[in-house]
C-alpha cells in the first residue's frame, strides 16, 4: 500500500505543525500515481481544514510493524 503524507502548519501559529497520512487502499498504486492523484486529495483536505496550510507532501510505502506475541 502507498500513503500520501503531507505536512501542515496552522496559519495562526506557523510553529504548530503535524503530518497527515492518507492511505490509498487500492492494490497496485504506484508512487507516481500517488503523486498525481494525491494533489486533489490534498486540495479536498484543505477545503475541510481552512486553518491549516500545507508545507510539503510526499508518497511513501506503508510500513506496518509486526509484533511477536
Amino acid at each position: 500500500m502507498i500513503e500520501l503524507v503531507f505536512s501542515v502548519c496552522l496559519l495562526a501559529d506557523p510553529g504548530t505543525c503535524r503530518d497527515v497520512h492518507l492511505t490509498f487502499a487500492e492494490a497496485g498504486v504506484t508512487p507516481y500515481q500517488c503523486m498525481m492523484h494525491g494533489q486533489p486529495q490534498i486540495a479536498q483536505w484543505i477545503n475541510g481544514h481552512p486553518k491549516w496550510q500545507v508545507r510539503k507532501f510526499r508518497c511513501a510505502r506503508v510500513v506496518t510493524a509486526q509484533v511477536e506475541l
